[in-house]
């Protein structure tokens, strides 16, 4: 059997847990500037606030109905969900984190296990723990165990946020449930599809047939078939390293200067560069690409790309920063108002298999400087060491207007009782 824990509204639960007064009142979460809205409580959603919403069109809105407005604040909610994960990790030693608020376990071995009452105690266990409240769906393949979980969540009432799909009956009761664009994996233009076929919902789903499923949709499609008919399918994957890792920002301003460019190409590149020695990888090419304000129809536009293939396989700040740089060069164009930029490094490998270069190769004394940096900005602080090529008295902050303390991860922002 597998389950899927959910955590219910992950985002406004993070923040009830250290402010009760929240509690009951609606909750919406912005995205990286407080651009739009990415999170919602129950409450918030009752009001209408659709999930993607410009923050600055619903501002009346969150005014006059008494919303509580968040920036994202990921380092409360990372550390919060690392907690919910490892207690996780107590009820069985096979488990995939699927998202920050999703995981799914596996149960081999618990066949004569009331798996109800032990969803209950999942349930209890991590929300007495961290404060966050769950969902437990349990079934026999990870696609109905998704199902199981929506079926809990619909309706605690019932099902006290635990739902069990141990038999044909309730299989099929939850398929007819289930609206086809619910439907784990069903993505807008399949719906679409299977709609102008018919198909409203996951049994429907499940009565085409496999020649048909696999033709439109594919062997996932295929799979998703036979995960719903209860037929496993789908294993618990490992974590698997990212194949492209970016930093890219819109400006707080329009920059028209080379220089301005430059100091923000280097400090993209510098966060690249970190990630991927944190995922032991190393870059073989290296994206910069900039462009102008859409929206500004007065002013005239821009917008440019190029990849650099670096000369060998490197996750070094000083090799990849002279790429970048470089790119910059052969994109920049003078007279434009540029609003946004960014850094992509690709064709990535594991930094313990690398292919040596006959010419050039990577200055050996790089690899220990890497290390001590990054040592030191982990325990001193991001950005304490930096680099030439940046700008040593800035620090780069994305408009967070609205940001929560970091109860969790800051003693400065850990709650004081006085008694």
């Amino acid at each position: 059997m597998y389950a899927l824990v959910d955590c219910n509204n992950f985002y406004a639960s993070c923040q009830r847990v250290f402010e009760p007064h929240l509690l009951g009142k609606p909750i919406v979460v912005l995205s990286n500037n407080d651009g739009c809205v990415i999170a919602r409580s129950n409450e918030a959603k009752a009001l209408g606030i659709p999930m993607g919403a410009p923050a600055f069109e619903y501002k009346k809105l969150f005014e006059n109905n008494n919303v509580y407005v968040y920036s994202s604040n990921y380092a409360l909610y990372g550390d919060m969900s690392s907690r919910v994960m490892n207690l996780l990790s107590k009820f069985t030693p096979d488990i995939e984190i699927y998202s920050i608020d999703e995981a799914f376990l596996k149960f081999d071995g618990f066949k004569y296990v009331d798996l109800n009452e032990y969803g209950l105690q999942i349930k209890k266990t991590v929300t007495k723990g961290t404060g966050i409240p769950i969902s437990v769906g349990f079934a026999p393949t990870k696609a109905l165990s998704k199902v199981a979980n929506k079926i809990a969540k619909k309706f605690p009432e019932k099902t006290n946020g635990v739902y069990v799909i141990d038999n044909d009956e309730k299989r099929l009761k939850a398929l007819k449930w289930l609206p086809i664009e619910d439907v784990w994996g069903i993505g807008r233009k399949h719906a679409k599809r299977l709609k102008n076929r018919n198909v409203f919902n996951a049994y429907q789903f499940t009565k085409l047939t496999d020649e048909w499923v696999r033709k439109e949709m594919a062997v996932v499609g295929l799979r998703l078939k036979h995960e719903l008919e209860g037929k496993p399918t789908l294993d618990l994957e490992t974590p698997k390293s990212k194949k492209m890792i970016a930093t890219t920002r819109s400006f707080e301003t329009m920059y028209t200067k080379y220089d301005e460019l430059a100091e923000r190409i280097s400090t993209f590149t510098v966060s690249c560069s970190e990630k991927l020695r944190k995922q032991n990888s190393h870059c073989n090419m290296i994206m910069v690409f900039l462009h102008t304000n859409y929206f500004r129809k007065d002013l005239p536009q821009y917008s440019r790309n190029i990849v650099i293939k670096t000369d060998f396989p490197t996750n070094s700040t000083i090799e990849l920063t002279k790429c970048a740089k470089s790119g910059l060069k052969a994109i920049f164009e003078e007279g434009y108002h540029y609003k946004k930029a960014g850094v992509i490094v690709m064709g990535l490998t594991p930094n313990n298999k690398t292919q040596l270069a006959l010419f050039n190769s990577a200055n050996p004394k790089h690899q220990p400087l890497m290390s001590v940096v990054d040592r030191l900005n982990t325990c001193y602080g991001t950005n304490k060491v930096k680099f030439g090529n940046q700008s040593l008295g800035r620090q780069w902050k994305m408009k967070q207007e609205k940001l929560s303390p970091r109860f969790s991860t800051n003693l400065k922002d850990v709650i004081e009782i006085v008694l």
